[in-house]
């Protein structure tokens, strides 16, 4: 049952996507921006919404312990955009 106080609107990363909100390319983008800077703060889609990378990391089971460079950067890259998939953005 939809409550009339639930929000409007995507609530996860994944359904701006489907909303066309946010585009793959902004994802990649805001990956390539954390492991150039690790301290760069959220990242800011250009719809307006953010994402704080680093709280996504620090939260997420075992993505914190993955190495970030060399041949398992793939890895972590991957298990990154799933997690920031299923992120919660903070709306513009």
């Amino acid at each position: 049952m939809i409550s009339s106080t639930m929000p409007a609107g995507p609530s996860t990363l994944a359904d701006l996507r489907k909303a066309r909100i946010s585009t793959s390319q902004e994802v990649v983008a805001a990956i390539d921006l954390y492991l150039r800077d690790l301290a760069a703060g959220p990242y800011r889609f250009a719809s307006g919404y953010s994402i704080d990378i680093a709280a996504i990391v620090a939260a997420a089971p075992g993505l914190d312990r993955v190495e970030r460079a060399g041949p398992q950067e793939k890895t972590f890259r991957n298990g990154l955009a799933a997690a920031i998939m299923a992120a919660h953005p903070t709306p513009p």
